[in-house]
């Protein structure tokens, strides 16, 4: 995936007064670090910052008063999840390897939701590594073969080359619960089934 661009400014004034004026003016405030080199505070405009996020981007090329690449490592939202208040960015080369997390993305229907079952996301998100220029939006699922009572591990993620799977591939990523009926008779006719040997 290739880096998406970012205008940003430099912020003067710190401090929560400053942060606030600043929120209410459209800008949201950053900061930019690692690589050894200073720390830099940062403005970038709202509605550029929400098109990239729309985009599911990562990797990152600055523009305007810094010239650098990074990617997003940390972003803080209101408490409803709407608006962001802050973001952090990790300087990065955009060939180098990093560890980032990425989102997992189910497709197709599992064949057990309509054998009663329930389908249940436990992990929504895996651990990667891979080059900072090429971070996947997010890491493909079929649950197409699931039936009641199975379930898909990390193993089983579509991962595109140069991707390495950080997070242990037998994590159990989706299930599809059986109904507790068919659970409790398949317990019984195994009971049965020891019984009668």
């Amino acid at each position: 995936m290739s880096e998406l661009l970012l205008n940003v400014e430099k912020r003067e004034q710190l401090g929560t007064a400053a942060t606030q004026k600043f929120r209410r003016q459209g800008l949201i405030p950053a900061v930019l670090y690692g690589h050894g080199m200073p720390t830099e505070h940062l403005l970038v405009n709202k509605s550029e910052l929400m098109s990239f996020f729309r985009q599911h981007g990562k990797a990152v090329r600055l523009q305007g008063a810094i010239a650098d690449t990074a990617i997003v490592n940390d972003v803080q939202w209101d408490p409803l999840g709407i608006h962001v208040l802050h973001f952090d960015l990790l300087r990065a080369n955009l060939s180098e390897e990093v560890e980032v997390t990425v989102p997992v993305h189910l497709h197709g229907e599992a064949p057990g939701t309509h054998e009663g079952g329930i389908l249940i996301e436990n992990v929504r998100e895996v651990q990667v590594r891979c080059s900072a220029g090429s971070i996947p939006e997010s890491l493909g699922l079929s649950i197409s073969s699931l039936h009641a009572g199975e379930n898909a591990t990390a193993a089983e993620l579509e991962i595109p080359q140069g991707v390495t799977l950080v997070t242990d591939p037998e994590t159990v990523l989706v299930s599809v619960e059986a109904p507790r009926g068919a659970a409790k008779q398949a317990a019984d006719e195994e009971t049965n089934g020891e019984e009668e040997a």
